[in-house]
């Protein structure tokens, strides 16, 4: 399978390369989408990409904005990404990408937990909170929370990291109404995918959404959604054991990629990140590949 490191189009204006993805400019109106197979960890990308990750990154962004669509109106335009390119470029395209609205981003990860994980069981466990929210005593890394929790973050730039934001600061940043709205949809989301997951014997431990505004106002669910690289999924099979061992579950998200990053003494998390092996590489890939075929068959 041939891998796209970095998209190249000549036919349209670049407007940014993200982590992942490559945007550009489709008129003044719409923008087109691309998902490469870039790889990043701890905020830095990898110079190796994941054959096949942004194809399985689109198709199950795809799958999602077509299950959740009741909920919130999300940017998909419904045309085909090939119709914005010369012909040449259509194999750069084909799979890997969304024709999208333009809309003005709102500058607010809206990241919902329903787990005790990572960064939020670190808090735990020196403040009984998480992103300042107050939770119960007697609660276990990876211990299902009592209700979903709104934890929002700052935008950073890319290389940089989010930064843990209080509801207080999302209402100073966007205004209480927009604050209120992406709140409760958020969580809308997240309890609605929870179910359809659940369903595939999957648990959605938590996630980040990203919303935008369009020129009427209204609030439009944009980016990705619901990925291994947005998400954190672990196969409910091995969840009990794992609470039962205080360890973190497996997950279909590139764990594995952080877990050897971590055996690296001698990198430093800043760029440029160590050669990937391709046993790394090769086990990534089939992560990802086992998230969307479990979600989707």
């Amino acid at each position: 399978m041939n891998a796209l490191h970095t998209s190249s189009l000549a036919s349209l204006p670049l407007l940014a390369r993200g982590k992942v993805r490559d945007n550009y400019a489709v008129g003044d109106d719409r923008i087109l989408m691309v998902a490469s197979d870039r790889i990043s960890a701890f905020d830095v990308i990898m110079g190796e990409p994941i054959p096949g990750k942004g194809t399985l990154l689109t198709q199950m962004a795809l799958f999602w904005f077509d299950k959740l669509g009741d909920i919130c109106p999300n940017h998909l335009t419904g045309d085909a990404p090939e119709s914005a390119v010369r012909a040449d470029e259509v194999a750069q395209v084909t799979g890997r990408s969304m024709l999208v609205k333009r809309l003005k981003p709102l500058p607010v990860e809206a990241v919902v937990r329903g787990y005790l994980a990572g960064s939020g069981w670190k808090e735990y466990q020196e403040s009984q909170t998480v992103c300042g929210v107050p939770l119960p005593p007697g609660l276990k890394n990876a211990s299902r929370l009592p209700e979903p929790i709104f934890t929002p973050a700052a935008k950073a730039a890319v290389g940089e990291h989010d930064e843990n934001i209080s509801y207080a600061q999302v209402e100073q940043t966007i205004g209480a109404d927009l604050a209120r709205q992406m709140r409760d949809i958020s969580i809308q989301l997240y309890v609605a995918a929870s179910k359809i997951a659940a369903a595939k014997g999957i648990i959605i431990a938590d996630t980040k959404f990203e919303f935008g505004l369009d020129d009427a106002g209204n609030m439009v669910l944009m980016d990705e959604v619901l990925t291994p690289d947005s998400s954190r999924f672990w196969p409910e099979e091995s969840y009990e054991q794992s609470l039962a061992e205080g360890s973190n579950p497996p997950s279909y998200d590139k764990q594995f990629l952080r877990d050897w990053l971590e055996t690296q003494t001698s990198w430093d998390k800043t760029p440029p990140a160590p050669r990937l092996p391709q046993k790394v590489i090769e086990h990534t890939a089939q992560k990802y590949r086992d998230a969307l075929a479990r979600l989707t068959h």
